[in-house]
C-alpha cells in the first residue's frame, strides 16, 4: 500500500509545477486574435430575443459594464494562457461585482462569491484572473488612474497569496467551517471609515427581505399576491406586457401555473426532506419573468411569489442555466444537468449556501436552478469608493477566492507551494490586469461600433420601457 503523500510532498509538488510554467508566464492575456461580436453573438443564442438588445444596451454603458457581460471572451483568451495544472471546481465570473453580502441559514451576514452561473471544472488562475482584470478596468473606469490600479490588483493578489498560505495549515473540515462574516471583517479592518462601511452594509441588508420586497414588487387583490408589471425588467410571460414573442414554447403553455407547476415539483425533489416540508406551508401566488444583472439578460429567469398562513412571504428565483463559459474552451467531466452544475459548483465554493437552493427542468428541457430572491443581499457601490477602500475591498476579494479555492480543490498546499513567498506572481498579474484592461478597451470599442452601425441592436432600459407608456 502506498503510504499517502505528507503536506511537506504536496507543497513540493506545487513548486515543481513551476518549472512547466513559470510564475511570470502568468503576464501574457492569451489569444485575442478573435472577434468579440461574434462571441457575443455566440453566448446570446437560445435568450429571449427581445431582451438581446436589453443586455447589450446594459453592456454599453462603460468598459466594466462591456466586461462583466462578455465573460466568454476572457475565457476564449484564456484559453490559450498557461496554467500550472491543478484544475478544480472555479466561479468562471469572478468579477468584482460577483462578491457580496447575504445571509447563512442562522441568518448571520457572510461575504462571499454570489454568483455561479459560469462554475466548472477550470484552472484557478482564470478566477484570480478575472478578479484582477475587473478590478483593473473599475479603477480606470472611475478615473483613479493605473498607479492605483496597479496597486489595487497587487493587494488582491497578496491577500489571495496569503490566505492560501493560511488555508494551507488548515484541515478540511477546518475549511467547510470558514465563514468570512460581516462580524470578522468589522473587527479586522484597519480603519474607522472601513468599520463605518461595513455596520452600514449590516444595516442595509437587514432591510433587504423578503417582507421588505413584497410591497416593493406586489399588490395584494382579493386575498391574491400579484406581481406588477414593470416592463422591461419585470413582467408577466403569458400577460399582456410579456416580452416573449408568439412562437415562444413557453407562451404556447397558455398559463403560468402550467408553466410553473412541473417545474416547481421537479425543484422540490431536488431539496432535502426538511426543506420540502418547510416549502409545504407556502401556497403558490403569482409568477413573473425578472431581468437581472447584465451578463444575465435574456436568459429565463422567474420569481415566483409564495405566501404562508402568516401573509408572510417567500420569493424563490428560478433561473435558467446553459453551458458554462469554463467548459466551452476547458474540457473537464461535470453533471450532465447544467442547474445541477451550478448548485454543486455555489455548495462547493460557498462557506454558507442558500437554504433553498436546488435544480429542476423547465417545459422543454431547459436546465434550470433556483434559490431565494434577494434575501439580505447586499453589493459594492464601488462609485463611492476613495482609493484606500479599493484597496481594502480588493483585498477582501483575494480572501474570499482564496478561501473558495482551497475548499472546493483541496489543494491549497500545492497552490501554496506554487505561488511561493516572493513577489512573482503578483509581479505578473498587475502586468497581465492592465494589458488586458487595455484589451477590453479595444474590444468595448468594437462592440460599440457594432451597435452603432447596427450589426447588433442595443436598448437601453428606459428606451424599452417607454414602448409599455400608453
Amino acid at each position: 500500500m502506498t503510504p499517502p503523500e505528507t503536506l511537506a510532498d504536496r507543497s513540493a509538488h506545487g513548486r515543481s509545477a513551476r518549472k512547466n510554467t513559470p510564475r511570470s508566464a502568468h503576464a501574457a492575456i492569451g489569444n485575442v486574435d478573435r472577434d468579440p461580436v461574434r462571441l457575443l453573438r455566440e453566448s446570446s443564442h437560445g435568450r429571449v430575443s427581445t431582451l438581446v438588445p436589453l443586455r447589450y444596451g446594459r453592456m454599453l454603458a462603460s468598459p466594466f459594464t462591456f466586461f462583466r457581460g462578455s465573460a466568454i471572451i476572457q475565457a476564449h483568451d484564456l484559453a490559450a494562457t498557461a496554467n500550472s495544472g491543478f484544475h478544480f471546481q472555479i466561479c468562471g465570473d469572478c468579477h468584482l461585482m460577483n462578491f457580496g453580502g447575504f445571509a447563512t441559514p442562522e441568518r448571520s451576514l457572510v461575504f462571499d462569491i454570489n454568483d455561479f452561473d459560469e462554475t466548472a471544472i477550470g484552472p484557478w488562475e482564470w478566477d484570480l484572473k478575472r478578479l484582477t482584470a475587473s478590478l483593473y478596468i473599475a479603477v480606470r473606469h472611475l478615473g483613479h488612474g493605473d498607479r492605483l490600479a496597479d496597486d489595487v490588483v497587487a493587494e488582491a493578489v497578496m491577500s489571495y497569496q496569503h490566505w492560501t498560505a493560511e488555508y494551507s495549515q488548515m484541515s478540511p473540515l477546518e475549511l467547510w467551517c470558514e465563514l468570512i462574516t460581516f462580524a470578522r471583517l468589522e473587527e479586522l479592518s484597519p480603519t474607522a471609515d472601513a468599520r463605518s462601511r461595513i455596520r452600514d452594509g449590516i444595516s442595509r441588508a437587514s432591510r433587504r427581505t423578503h417582507e421588505t420586497i413584497l410591497p416593493k414588487l406586489a399588490s395584494r387583490r382579493e386575498g391574491i399576491w400579484q406581481i406588477r408589471d414593470a416592463p422591461p425588467t419585470v413582467f408577466h410571460v403569458h400577460g399582456k406586457n410579456t416580452l416573449f414573442t408568439h412562437d415562444d414554447d413557453w407562451l404556447g403553455l397558455g398559463d403560468w401555473r402550467t408553466l410553473m407547476q412541473p417545474l416547481y415539483d421537479s425543484y422540490l425533489r431536488s431539496l432535502g426532506t426538511v426543506r420540502r416540508t418547510l416549502l409545504d406551508h407556502f401556497t403558490m401566488h403569482d409568477m413573473a419573468f425578472k431581468v437581472v444583472g447584465v451578463g444575465s439578460v435574456g436568459t429565463r429567469c422567474l420569481i415566483l411569489l409564495m405566501v404562508d398562513q402568516h401573509e408572510k412571504p417567500l420569493f424563490i428565483q428560478f433561473k435558467e442555466a446553459s453551458t458554462s463559459v469554463v467548459s466551452r474552451f476547458f474540457k473537464a467531466r461535470g453533471p450532465k444537468h447544467q442547474g445541477q452544475r451550478v448548485v454543486d459548483g455555489q455548495r462547493l465554493m460557498q462557506g454558507a449556501s442558500d437554504p433553498f437552493l436546488g435544480w429542476t427542468t423547465g417545459p422543454f428541457g431547459r436546465a434550470i436552478y433556483g434559490r431565494q430572491l434577494r434575501d439580505m443581499k447586499i453589493s459594492a457601490t464601488l462609485e463611492l469608493f476613495a482609493k484606500e477602500t479599493f484597496r481594502q475591498y480588493a483585498a477582501v476579494c483575494g480572501w474570499v477566492l482564496a478561501r473558495a479555492h482551497a475548499k472546493a480543490g483541496g489543494v491549497a498546499t500545492e497552490i501554496d507551494g506554487y505561488l511561493g513567498n516572493g513577489e512573482q506572481m503578483t509581479e505578473a498579474l498587475v502586468l497581465y490586469s492592465r494589458a488586458y484592461a487595455d484589451q477590453v478597451e479595444q474590444d468595448y470599442e468594437r462592440f460599440r461600433d457594432a451597435c452603432r452601425s447596427g450589426r447588433l441592436e442595443a436598448r437601453t432600459d428606459a428606451d424599452m420601457a417607454a414602448d409599455f407608456v400608453a
